[in-house]
């Protein structure tokens, strides 16, 4: 079993153990509050909670000592992917941007939009790996986000559970050694040692078909007493589209 947090509660226990200020530990409330507005019904899916993978991407950014704006850009990582912000349209916009600005500051705002616009994918990674050395120290703020983020949904056998194991399994084996790398070249050892014991334990790992689920990407599971509007209907259509 891993040691990272899954709640909100676990979290701010993880961040006082780890010595961080009160300020740091109000700086992460308020992402975390943000998160819950953007995140309602929404699961991975694997079926996790969103918000818990949310919270075990800051928590594994906090084991690593980072400072609290990256611990907290961890909880909000996948605002401008995933959230809802009451329009159903995805991507950054100038109001998204202005609304978790407002709730959380320049700072972690401008970490997670420059989160949502490093492109992760079999035909980048290659060329993010070989300018690792040149990043700012702002890039690779984002890219240990990214690397943290990849742990998290690895970690609890969290790739089989997916309708699209076999391309979750190539991506690992392809692709995904070079995050090993790329986390000791950022000098974090034990984040590289903890994707790698992920990694092993997927490989010797099996799960029950009957717990396997057929979604491939994230979802949501809207209130049964809400209703959605056709805009946010049609919205959502589009961004699922074959053609975008």
């Amino acid at each position: 079993m891993h040691r990272f947090p899954q709640t909100n509660l676990q979290l701010y226990a993880q961040l006082v153990d780890l010595g961080y200020s009160e300020a740091d530990l109000a700086t992460v409330a308020r992402s975390y509050e943000l998160s819950m507005a953007l995140f309602p019904g929404t699961y991975r899916a694997s079926g996790k909670p969103f918000l818990a993978h949310l919270v075990g991407t800051a928590g594994i950014i906090a084991t690593l000592r980072a400072r609290a704006p990256v611990v907290a850009t961890g909880l909000l990582h996948a605002a401008y992917t995933h959230g809802e912000f009451g329009n159903g349209w995805l991507g950054v916009s100038n109001a998204k941007r202005a609304r978790v600005r407002a709730a959380v500051g320049p700072e972690i705002e401008d970490l997670v939009a420059r989160y949502t616009a490093l492109r992760w994918a079999p035909a980048t990674i290659p060329a993010i790996r070989a300018r690792l050395d040149a990043m700012t120290g702002l890039e690779r703020d984002v890219l240990l986000v990214r690397l943290a983020n990849e742990l998290e949904d690895h970690l609890d056998l969290g790739i089989l559970y997916p309708g699209d194991v076999p391309r979750r399994l190539r991506f690992m084996r392809e692709d995904l050694p070079a995050a090993v790398e790329m986390a000791e070249r950022l000098g974090y050892p034990e984040l590289a040692e903890s994707l790698t014991a992920a990694f092993d334990q997927i490989e010797r790992a099996a799960i029950s078909p009957a717990v396997r689920r057929t979604e491939a990407e994230s979802f949501r599971l809207p209130f049964a007493s809400h209703r959605l509007r056709l805009r946010v209907v049609v919205s959502h259509l589009i961004a699922r589209s074959p053609w975008r």
